[in-house]
C-alpha cells in the first residue's frame, strides 16, 4: 500500500512498476484503502474472466470439464496430437 501523495510524487515509477512486475498497488488515503493500480493486461483478464464466469453456460461448461478431470477423464499430449490431426483429414 502506498499513500496518495506517495503515488503523486512517484507516478511515473509507480507505473512503470507495475506494468513490469504484474503486481497491484494499492493507494490509500488518510490511512484507508481508495484505489487499485494494476497493469492493462491484468485488468483485462480480470474483467474476461468476470464476463465467463457470469455467463451461466461457459460456467456449467467449466464446472463440467472439471468433473472429468476429477473423474480421471484426462488426454496426454498424443491423444491431443491424434486428434487435431484426424480433424485436419
Amino acid at each position: 500500500m502506498q499513500s496518495l501523495a506517495s503515488v503523486k510524487a512517484h507516478v511515473s515509477h509507480i507505473i512503470d512498476e507495475v506494468a513490469g512486475t504484474h503486481e497491484r498497488l494499492t493507494v490509500t488515503r488518510n490511512g484507508s484503502p481508495v484505489a487499485v493500480i494494476l497493469a492493462v493486461e491484468d485488468h483485462e483478464s480480470l474483467v474476461e474472466t468476470l464476463e465467463i464466469l457470469s455467463d451461466p453456460e461457459a460456467a456449467a461448461e467449466i464446472r463440467e470439464a472439471e468433473a472429468q478431470m476429477n473423474d480421471g477423464e484426462v488426454y496426454d499430449e498424443a491423444d491431443v496430437r491424434a486428434a487435431l490431426a484426424a480433424r485436419r483429414r
